[in-house]
């Protein structure tokens, strides 16, 4: 691929990843002004946040299937047009059902473009681009974090809530055209098109209506009730239905997710990571933006602003990110960073009624730096994963990104409804009583990410990196050795863990290694005369049997130069 071709392929990364986080996030500040004109109540609020994120997490894995089996070019381009009408249905929308409806169809449009673009970054750049593609696609999701509140907040307030929407249409177009740069592969190049080329269709119904049901199940329960029928059937039907998604998969013979990905440490615990962060983060914007106006009285446009520091944190410290990990261990950095968002969540939910534009910012600041230092999550998730199984392991890194805003909104509201009526029914007004709620909720989503950041240490770890250098006995120079005598090591004997992660066999030694003597000194771990070396092999039993040439040949001692004075030292391996 030639560099004009993969600096179009970069453009059409960032912008994909633009336009679908923007899509997000911009809707947060406009949600007032979408109550208002339309009459719609908190619950319906949370339907209209979440359908476009359900959709998109539910179908991640369908889109990252596609993208294998398909090409990732046709399904670029297919995601790229549904998600580039949806927005203009969206704007259209005048009632809360053809409103969710519509924002339905966007996130079924960004389900197939995200990962099919995270499986360009991974197959079709070249390998030493690809840390700095995903850093492109991390600043595009920057900026547009950035913008997206800001441009809500501004459009909203001078030409409606309906124009935040009709954005989508410019960038989608040149996002679609830029997809012609990317290398159009034949099916039979994919392995499993080669063996049959069929979607897993009952994993793809049945992970989706779990995650369905699971999300109706909270947000009714949250406004009506748990006990309250239907939501009892619903939690139910959601995990039986997720439990039979598990044994379908374990028995079909192409699945939707291989089983098999999640005995990789890094891909199962990067996953729990992406999904506590989620819930943390998505959950403070979505009901801070809604503190902001109806609590503080901030207009549209401000309620933005509040927003641009945190990302301009993001976007600052992203690029020390990579640059931290190979020097630190990407676990530690993202660690790190977890625990940042936690602080800053904490410190968010302490600035009650009479907060300023001021004080908000130091939580606002943790939680934008701290989301910068979790960046190289995404790459350490897809370590060791195969070059044929990148579009499904995208997919299901990118689903839990997206299904934990799902739990972020729906977790934090279940949190902040139920502490609300409970204060309201104690005789507090309905602005006291969004506080409670509201500070409960975050304090919530503070200890699911410092859970997260717990997991990031153990899971992401790599087996010997990161470590002081130290002594390693190595068997053929012990004082044995030395003395000539042979030390044998088994061919089966195991190396300490390569940079993949997998055991290599040792060569068997079994011819002993001298060590040439600087002129004038007697051999290192040389007995005085007339003494029986120390360690050595022990003479031959009475009968036995005289050693043959090659005995004789391969039992000599091997010379090799001196070795250089102080210990003998093993590097530990490379960077994370």
């Amino acid at each position: 691929m030639g560099r004009s071709r993969q600096l179009a392929v970069l453009a059409m990364i960032a912008l994909a990843g633009f336009i679908t986080t923007l899509d997000n996030t911009v809707i947060n500040v406009a949600l007032p002004s979408v109550q208002r004109d339309l009459g719609l109540s908190l619950k319906d609020l949370e339907w209209v946040a979440t359908s476009y994120v359900l959709s998109f997490g539910a179908l991640l894995l369908v889109g990252g299937r596609l993208a294998d089996l398909l090409g990732r070019r046709p399904v670029l381009a297919t995601g790229l047009v549904i998600f580039t009408v949806s927005s203009v249905f969206v704007g259209l929308a005048g009632s809360g059902s053809s409103l969710i409806a519509a924002r339905t169809a966007q996130g079924v449009g960004a389900a197939l473009v995200i990962p099919a673009s995270l499986a360009v970054v991974a197959t079709d750049l070249p390998e030493r681009r690809r840390a700095f593609a995903i850093g492109v696609w991390t600043s595009a999701l920057a900026i547009a974090l950035a913008l997206g509140p800001l441009a809500g907040g501004i459009i909203t307030e001078h030409w409606g809530w309906e124009w935040v929407f009709y954005l989508n249409v410019p960038f989608g177009a040149a996002a679609l055209l830029l997809t012609l740069a990317v290398p159009a592969v034949p099916r039979a190049e994919n392995d499993d098109s080669r063996l049959v080329s069929v979607l897993d269709v009952p994993g793809v119904l049945l992970s989706s209506l779990a995650l369905y049901l699971l999300t109706y199940g909270l947000v009714e329960g949250g406004a009506e009730g748990f006990r309250t029928a239907p939501v009892p059937q619903y939690l139910i039907g959601a995990a039986v239905t997720g439990l039979l998604f598990l044994i379908v998969e374990s028995r079909t013979f192409l699945p939707l997710v291989d089983p098999g990905l999640f005995r990789n440490r890094a891909l199962s615990g990067g996953t729990a990571a992406q999904v506590l962060w989620g819930i943390g983060v998505n959950g403070v914007f979505f009901f801070t933006a809604l503190y902001l106006q109806q609590i503080l009285g901030f207009s549209p446009t401000k309620a933005g602003l509040a927003f641009l520091p945190l990302a301009a944190a993001l976007l600052v410290t992203t690029p020390y990110a990579e640059r931290w990990s190979k020097t630190l261990g990407a676990h530690r950095v993202i660690a790190v960073g977890l625990a940042a968002v936690a602080g800053g969540l904490v410190l968010v939910s302490q600035q009650g009624a009479d907060a300023t534009y001021g004080s908000l910012q130091p939580g606002l600041l943790l939680i934008g730096a701290g989301s910068a230092l979790t960046t190289p999550l995404t790459i350490r998730s897809l370590d060791g994963v195969p070059v044929t199984r990148t579009g499904m392991a995208t997919g299901v890194v990118s689903a839990a990104r997206e299904v934990s805003g799902v739990f972020g909104v729906v977790l934090v509201g279940v949190v902040l409804t139920r502490r609300e009526r409970s204060a309201i029914e104690d005789g507090a007004d309905p602005a006291t009583a969004f506080l409670h709620g509201y500070d409960t909720g975050l304090q919530l989503a503070a200890g699911c990410v410092l859970l997260g950041a717990l997991i990031t240490v153990v899971a992401l770890r790599r087996p010997g990196r990161h470590r002081a250098r130290r002594r390693a006995p190595i068997p053929s120079v012990g004082p044995a050795a030395r003395a000539g005598s042979a030390e044998h090591v088994p061919a089966d004997a195991p190396t300490p863990a390569d940079t993949d992660g997998f055991a290599r066999p040792v060569t068997p030694l079994t011819r002993p290694i001298a060590y040439a003597a600087p002129s004038g000194a007697a051999p290192s771990g040389a007995a005085p005369s007339g003494a029986a070396p120390s360690g050595a092999a022990p003479a031959r039993p009475p009968g036995a049997p005289t050693k043959t040439a090659a005995e004789t040949a391969t039992s000599a001692p091997l010379a090799l130069p001196p070795p250089p004075a102080g210990a003998i030292e093993t590097a530990a391996e490379g960077g994370a």
